[in-house]
């Protein structure tokens, strides 16, 4: 009843709160920008998802404790794939800039249904190749700012974060130990997991996140939290309720506006100010990956 109560509002008002999600996933590569140093991305991460945990937990509790050893292992498995994304994405963040962080993920809107197409040894159409080409030229514009200089390295990290979220969301369709496993179980497992490997990691690559939590100032805890409850823990919910209360094309369309939220941030707020050349690399990457979007048969997101 909630759900068909929910489903029978105008559809502006549906749409809000995954536009919402949209600005708030914009707005975190300022935001890690400002929060996390090069030497505190791992302690950054484990405290970031180490917030969400209990919450989740508590919602997830009785769906946890259903699962088998081996979907305990597949969730464990898709947490460390979940953890190179983050690792990729949060270390190339802090060394680029917001906007260009947020145009090249989404690439991961062209490179899933590439490789879907591979797996299933089918070529894709003519016009998504066109699309994908497109995107792949706005991003050798955007990140050269119209020059011919090599991508940073920044640049290079959040680009291999789209390869790793590629990755993850083939993992999660194709891995039979996660199939049929609750949504809301299967996330907190795979949360939990990447950030055993944060907390264990971070004493070797920075900072303990002791030291780092301890060191944070108001501000500091309040884009933390920022991070953890609107970013993770409001994110997730709401694409859990869109997918009964929307279409899942809809909720793609809606969440593909991202890296357009990300350049409004980075250019508003962080002081980006990309060359003339640039611009039309950004309109490019946006164009590219609505195009193919549209054209692809895999459109979802993580």
């Amino acid at each position: 009843m909630a759900v068909a109560s929910v489903a029978a509002r105008p559809r502006p008002l549906r749409d809000l709160p995954l536009l919402a999600v949209a600005v708030v996933w914009g707005s975190s590569f300022l935001v890690v920008k400002r929060v996390a140093e090069p030497d505190t991305v791992v302690a950054v991460l484990a405290l970031r998802f180490g917030l969400v945990l209990p919450v989740l937990g508590l919602a997830a509790w009785g769906r946890l404790r259903g699962l088998t050893a081996r979907q305990w292992g597949g969730g464990a498995l898709l947490g460390l794939v979940l953890g190179a994304v983050f690792l990729l994405e949060t270390y190339g963040a802090v060394h680029t800039s917001a906007t260009n962080a947020g145009l090249v993920i989404s690439l991961t809107m062209v490179f899933t249904p590439l490789a879907e197409a591979a797996l299933r040894r089918s070529a894709p159409s003519g016009a998504f190749l066109a699309a994908a080409g497109l995107s792949v030229l706005g991003v050798l514009l955007l990140t050269g700012d119209g020059g011919l200089r090599a991508p940073s390295a920044g640049d290079l990290l959040v680009l291999g974060a789209a390869g790793a979220r590629t990755v993850n969301v083939l993992a999660t369709a194709r891995l039979r130990a996660v199939r049929g496993v609750d949504p809301l179980a299967l996330t907190w497992v795979q949360l939990a997991f990447a950030t055993l490997v944060f907390a264990v990691a971070s004493p070797w690559a920075g900072p303990s996140p002791w030291a780092v939590a301890a060191s944070f100032d108001g501000p500091s805890w309040g884009l933390l939290l920022y991070l953890s409850l609107l970013c993770t823990l409001f994110a997730f919910f709401v694409q859990l309720w869109a997918v009964r209360a929307t279409s899942p094309s809809r909720v793609s369309l809606l969440l593909g506006t991202e890296p357009l939220w990300a350049a409004v941030f980075g250019i508003a707020l962080a002081g980006d100010r990309p060359g003339v050349l640039a611009v039309f690399g950004a309109v490019a990457v946006l164009a590219g990956t609505e195009w193919g979007r549209r054209r692809a048969s895999v459109p979802e997101r993580l």
